[in-house]
């Protein structure tokens, strides 16, 4: 049904040649129909991470769609300030559910982005790290592998404790120390070379799915993809893993590299739909939340919008698919029957996997199913907690103001595992507490691991 808050004219762009070249570009791809369908109601404005943080119209998607829309009519030109402010918005999207409008604003800030890119100028190392990890090393598997070899190899060799102990990681930005201290194992070996292109269903088969693997999961998480897998087995999927599969493009996309994050999904949706799959499960929120909007990034392409507008549809989140369709295996934490209390368990959400897939209610339901196990909900567990995608890495400051008002609340659970599902989210949850010294009494964990390992009675393949 549609949207009565939602405009159905659509409205024609200003005839405007900009003298700024930024802003003829800003014109060009702005949807300008989604820019005049926000209505300046202010519902988006206590959704939104960085309004919250500092008050400021113009850090709001309110205020930035304004920007935007003044651009694009000629009012002002896209000046620095106005740069900043599109790159300061963490892209967690929470304001669309916000939005009697139904505003696309994840849409148009990508595209502000997009246009922003094409007319930036890079410092030369800035330049060059973008060049080689968007183009050089996300898009090909056998690069990602060299790089998590090499990366267990600084991390097991002794290369890691004399970096450290000869203050060579001094040379680096406060924030990069941190969160190299609580980067997880590296592997060379992801989930194809350690159980194949193809995993049997346990029992009887409920589907054929295939598993998108990731470029970083497949390299720092490598752990997470198996056990989801093996969960998914346990659950009655047959589970395929398409070797073909590239990089999401979502990086690509949330930084201003939409031709790149096309070409990878062009890519992506010809590997699964050789694979013939019934469904397309993802385990990471920031990567599903661009699957599924694949038919929106191929619209425009006559050979592959059908492909799009195929792959789109069958993307689903591994505790969606669970809940819904699978034969959930029975978890129990090891020590329940010994403890005088349950284990108290919290979640924080994913802002992709919630705002953008609708998916917030699967992953409680399978926490509360295990037994032993006490499920807390943390206050403001639906808001950002600061990483979103590189943003902490890019815009350290705010993400670790957001951080810190995420662990007051992880802390007042006094939960002993805190759960997500989205490595980005799990990575800022592990630096938050470590921060706060906690990392004796609360553990982070994917949700995926935390369940397998509490199956009882698990195949042993």
């Amino acid at each position: 049904m549609a949207n009565p808050g939602a405009s159905t004219t659509i409205k024609r762009k200003p005839d405007i040649q900009h003298a700024n070249p930024m802003a003829q570009t800003l014109l060009a791809k702005l949807d300008y129909d989604q820019l005049t369908n926000c209505m300046r109601c202010g519902f988006c404005l206590p959704a939104c991470p960085t309004f919250r943080e500092t008050g400021l119209e113009p850090e709001s998607p309110r205020g930035r769609i304004a920007l935007m829309k003044a651009v694009a009519d000629g009012l002002m030109d896209p000046d620095q300030a106005f740069q900043d402010q599109m790159n300061h918005c963490l892209g967690c999207r929470a304001c669309e559910p916000a939005c009697p409008a139904d505003v696309k604003y994840g849409q148009l800030i990508e595209q502000a982005r997009d246009a922003i890119e094409d007319h930036a100028e890079h410092s030369a190392p800035i330049k060059g790290i973008r060049k080689l990890m968007f183009k050089g090393v996300f898009p090909h598997q056998n690069r990602l592998k060299w790089l998590g070899r090499s990366l267990a190899l600084y991390q097991k060799s002794g290369l890691r404790k004399i970096a450290r102990g000869t203050g060579i990681m001094k040379l680096f930005p406060k924030h990069l120390r941190e969160m190299e201290q609580i980067l997880p194992d590296a592997t060379g070996k992801g989930v194809v070379e350690r159980l194949g292109t193809v995993y049997p269903a346990k029992g009887e088969k409920v589907a054929r799915v295939a598993l998108f693997r990731g470029c970083i999961m497949d390299v720092m998480f490598a752990d997470t993809n198996v056990n989801t897998v093996k969960l998914l087995s346990e659950a009655g999927f047959e589970v395929v893993i398409p070797e073909t599969q590239v990089c999401c493009g979502a990086l690509h996309a949330h930084s201003g590299e939409m031709d790149q994050a096309r070409d990878l999904a062009r890519v992506n949706v010809k590997a699964f739909r050789e694979a013939g799959v019934e469904y397309i499960v993802s385990n990471a929120g920031g990567c599903g939340a661009l699957l599924v909007e694949y038919d929106h990034l191929l619209s425009g392409d006559p050979e592959y919008r059908e492909l799009g507008e195929w792959f789109a549809p069958r993307v689903v989140d591994v505790s969606k698919l669970l809940v819904e369709k699978g034969r959930i295996p029975e978890f129990a934490e090891a020590d329940a029957a010994a403890a005088a209390a349950p284990v108290t368990i919290t979640y924080q959400d994913s802002c992709h996997l919630r705002n953008v897939m609708k998916s917030s209610t699967a992953p409680r339901e399978l926490m509360n199913q295990v037994t032993g196990a006490h499920f807390c909900e943390m206050k403001d567990s639906d808001r950002c907690c600061g990483s979103a995608g590189i943003y902490n890495v890019t815009q350290p400051e705010m993400a670790g103001q957001i951080l810190e008002h995420k662990m007051e609340h992880a802390n007042a659970t006094n939960a002993r595992y805190l759960l997500t599902s989205n490595p980005g989210c799990l990575l800022q949850m592990k630096h938050g507490i470590e921060k706060h010294g906690a990392k004796d009494r609360m553990e982070a964990m994917h949700i995926v691991d935390y369940l397998y390992e509490r199956i009882g009675e698990k195949d042993g393949r």
